[in-house]
């Protein structure tokens, strides 16, 4: 399944979302003419970064704006692009933009406490992208997510779309707990994200006055 748009109306331009995507085409595009050095050196590595924390600390922002390949840089940002604008229009363009980044670094955090000792390369948006994901699923469970679903486009409710994408998170990323060291899909990256989003969107919904669901 693969979301291409959603009937969610904003109130603002999203120029925090619109900047994220750039920035990440910018990094692909470095990726793609400055090979393995560039991506070797701006991706987080665990045991680079536990070694020397203060020379790899960047790392922590560069390695959330890289992408292993086409499908991967394509594939996030047509979440960013679908899911992004309602969080930033809620939150606000700074406070968007911070946002992004916690997510992103806790994601990142998580999925180092089970390979702290790897020397394999952590990099992609996909964390960052999750906890938008668990904002969004809080604060507009009934919007409707236009589904591609093979030939057919299919109206659904973000509470289920999103729901069914964090439930497969899970049942990989438990399968892949042996593996972790292996490479391959961060899923515990992804869980990491998605509930720090949660907890944002959580906090947003019930512990303040704000705007209130929409939905069509």
């Amino acid at each position: 399944m693969f979301p291409i748009g959603d009937r969610n109306p904003r109130r603002i331009i999203p120029w925090v979302t619109y900047l994220i995507i750039v920035i990440n085409a910018v990094f692909f595009f470095f990726e793609l003419t400055q090979g393995d050095a560039f991506i070797i050196r701006w991706s987080l590595v665990p045991a680079r970064l536990i070694e020397r924390p203060l020379s790899d600390f960047p790392t922590l922002f560069t390695s959330m704006f890289m992408h292993a390949g086409w499908l991967h840089i394509v594939g996030n940002m047509l979440y960013l692009w679908v899911f992004g604008d309602n969080i930033e229009d809620r939150l606000g363009h700074f406070k968007f933009f911070i946002f992004y980044l916690v997510c992103g670094i806790v994601a990142t955090l998580a999925q180092m406490i089970f390979n702290i000792n790897s020397n394999i390369p952590l990099l992609g948006a996909s964390g960052a992208i999750a906890g938008v994901l668990g904002a969004y699923i809080i604060l507009y469970p009934l919007a409707r997510v236009r589904v591609l679903l093979g030939c057919l486009v299919a109206p659904l409710p973000a509470i289920f779309f999103i729901g069914i994408w964090i439930l497969l998170q899970f049942f990989y990323g438990v399968g892949s707990l042996g593996d972790v060291a292996e490479g391959g899909v961060a899923y515990l990256a992804h869980i990491g994200g998605f509930f720090t989003g949660l907890i944002v969107g959580i906090f947003l919904r019930f512990g303040r006055p704000g705007r209130k669901e929409t939905s069509i």
